[in-house]
């Protein structure tokens, strides 16, 4: 006797419609071009396959149309060989299309299978002439930068992508197998965490003004981030290892190389920790962890940068890997830079900032290696880092990773944990009162703990060679410069 529900499945086991139904939804095989390029058709044919993807390139002959396809997934095209009655006028470069065929092995050596077309659809039509990106036509980084809704279809910039997206998923996983807990920091804060004052104020657009006492929409002044850090140290009073990856905020007036008013930061905070050693090296084990994994899972993307953008930069980068981080001190970068024979634009006296020019000469003086520079002068950095008690010269546990080509890339310090020695310090600056909830955390359980951050566009530019940063970002924000 059939229960209703198992009645109705012994009908559709039977109807001869059903069967009909899965033949035709089996009938094709949906591939991407990374699939069927890493296919083994060996002996087999592979036939009802379907690819999707954008024209890269289009060659009519007499007896045959060739055509190469991509979908993002991987550097190299598809080759499509088809019938001259498969051509189509609206088949051009750029056009997007699906097709269907077999896939077979290619008589070609630049290839291993191509797709033997059956069938030709034209999804989306593009204009060659009007295209801004012209086939077998090299296109200036700062041409394609005037087109960023388009400039993802070329090689280059398609193959950042990629990278970038593998170098998020190597910094989460590096993250994860230690045992980091995530947290998503917010975008608005009240904070200023880098005491800098380049912040972008959050204003609701559609609030009438009223009294120049009104707090605004949240009653408070409101900011975009500048650091995640602060709330991740408050993260670190419950949790031994945390970390955060989102996009920061500067509204520094600089349309350098080197600057970005929006970009991502990684973050990280470790509790119980009291050497500034072991905070640099979690820095060296990121950077070498992710980038031997971009080298591992995305070589061909790697190789184009290496090739084209930076030729040289594959053996600079094996030997970053192979060696040992370079330390020293402050006062020992001063006196190095002082006996330099380069003339610098800024002054090399001790108290002074390091600035681009001197960071490159020190990592170059070392061998172009990264280097550590620690025990910075204690007037230098914000109110959090911890105070070294020394003298004459009076310093903080504070940490700066400089790399080739770069300057620094990291950035990290020891917090100061020490109530009475943090209150002091804020009383200094008047900043008490703003900052009750971070004396709390002292007064609560305090732990000695420390932390750093990475620019991850600079990452990016380190690795591959990248001159300007708008070029490792999708979408670059920069003054005057807003587009989408």
């Amino acid at each position: 006797m059939y229960t209703p529900r198992k009645l109705v499945a012994a009908i559709l086991r039977r109807c001869p419609w059903r069967h009909c139904h899965r033949k035709q939804s089996t009938a094709t095989t949906k591939l991407s071009v990374s699939q069927a390029l890493a296919a083994s058709v060996e002996g087999e044919e592979a036939k009802n396959i379907k690819i999707q993807g954008w024209v890269r390139s289009v060659r009519s002959q007499k007896d045959v149309l060739f055509l190469h396809v991509n979908d993002g997934t991987s550097l190299e095209s598809l080759q499509i060989v088809a019938e001259p009655r498969l051509k189509n006028s609206a088949i051009s470069f750029g056009s997007s299309v699906e097709i269907c065929g077999t896939l077979v092995k290619s008589l070609s050596k630049k290839q291993n299978v191509e797709l033997k077309a059956e069938a030709i659809h034209v999804i989306g039509e593009c204009d060659s002439k009007d295209f801004p990106f012209k086939i077998k036509e090299y296109h200036p980084p700062e041409y394609i930068r005037q087109f960023p809704h388009l400039r993802c279809r070329t090689n280059a910039f398609g193959s950042l992508l990629r990278i970038r997206s593998e170098a998020t998923a190597a910094i989460h996983h590096f993250f994860k197998s230690n045992g980091y807990v995530h947290i998503h920091t917010p975008i608005i804060t009240s904070n200023d965490c880098e005491g800098a004052g380049e912040l972008f104020q959050v204003q609701a657009s559609n609030r009438e003004d009223t009294q120049e006492d009104d707090g605004g929409f949240f009653g408070v002044p409101a900011f975009l981030t500048v650091s995640g850090q602060l709330h991740l140290e408050i993260m670190a009073g419950g949790f031994k290892k945390v970390f955060t990856f989102g996009p920061t905020f500067r509204a520094e007036n600089s349309q350098s190389r080197r600057h970005l008013a929006e970009f991502y930061m990684v973050e990280a905070e470790v509790s119980f920790t009291e050497r500034l050693e072991d905070i640099m090296q979690i820095m060296e084990n990121l950077f070498k962890d992710t980038t031997t994994a971009l080298l591992s899972k995305c070589p061909e993307d790697m190789n184009l940068f290496f090739k084209y953008v930076s030729p040289g930069q594959q053996g600079r980068l094996e030997r970053i890997l192979k060696s040992n981080f370079i330390v020293m001190s402050y006062t020992e970068a001063i006196e190095i830079l002082k006996k330099a024979e380069t003339s610098f634009q800024h002054k090399t006296e001790w108290g002074c900032d390091l600035q681009t020019e001197h960071e490159k000469y020190l990592v170059r003086h070392c061998g172009e290696v990264p280097v550590f520079v620690i025990n910075y002068p204690y007037s230098l950095k914000p109110f959090y880092a911890r105070d070294n008690e020394d003298g004459p010269q009076h310093t903080v546990a504070a940490v700066d990773m400089l790399v080739p080509g770069i300057g620094e890339l990291f950035g990290g310090s020891l917090r100061e944990e020490r109530l009475h020695i943090l209150h002091s310090r804020l009383n200094t600056l008047g900043l008490a009162d703003t900052y009750q909830w971070y004396l709390d955390l002292r007064r609560f359980g305090s732990v000695a703990h420390g932390g750093f951050g990475m620019g991850f566009e600079r990452y990016l530019q380190c690795i591959l060679g990248v001159d300007n940063i708008k070029d490792v970002i999708p979408f670059p924000r920069f003054p005057y410069s807003c587009l989408l």
